[in-house]
């Protein structure tokens, strides 16, 4: 009788993370020191580079931002704050990346960003490559008729995993 009650108890975690599948898969990172900035992801469409941090502070372990990649690169997609957005799959967003990194000054501790994803494009509107292409004239005549279409956003949330260090 204990046996199943173990089993299904060392499965419930498992099952938890079953259920947050993103669309990019990837190893936990290389263990990163305090104060060591480091890139956690680009993200081309948007002009944009995730970048982070670990702090050494109790109050705010870690921290991280969107950089423009480029002043000459034009933007195919929209990065958003997420906490004005509040990304769901219920309301169309994709998780689209899980990115874990661990502190190399506190193993047990773990920033974990996830990266969430708003298609705008149907699968009719990509070129033969799979790309959402953005034309100049053709956004032109959109935008003097006033039916701008709609652009993917993307958009980044920090959590904290683990035991912090003393």
């Amino acid at each position: 009788m204990r046996l199943p009650l173990l089993l299904l108890a060392t499965l419930l975690p498992v099952a938890a993370h079953a259920a947050e599948t993103p669309e990019l898969q990837r190893a936990v990172g290389a263990p990163q020191a305090v104060g060591a900035v480091h890139t956690l992801r680009q993200i081309p469409e948007a002009c944009a580079r995730l970048e982070g941090a670990f702090t050494g502070q109790a109050e705010q372990p870690y921290r991280f931002a969107a950089v423009r990649t480029s002043e000459q690169c034009q933007p195919r997609a929209r990065f958003v704050d997420p906490a004005k957005t509040q990304p769901d799959a219920a309301k169309g967003w994709k998780l689209n990346d899980v990115i874990r990194v661990p502190n190399a000054a506190c193993p047990t501790q773990q920033a974990v960003v996830r990266v969430w994803r708003l298609p705008a494009a149907s699968a009719a509107e990509r070129d033969g490559q799979g790309q959402s292409r953005i034309y100049l004239e053709d956004a032109k005549r959109q935008a003097a008729a006033g039916t701008i279409a709609a652009i993917p956003m993307f958009a980044a949330q920090l959590q904290m995993e683990g035991a912090a260090c003393r």
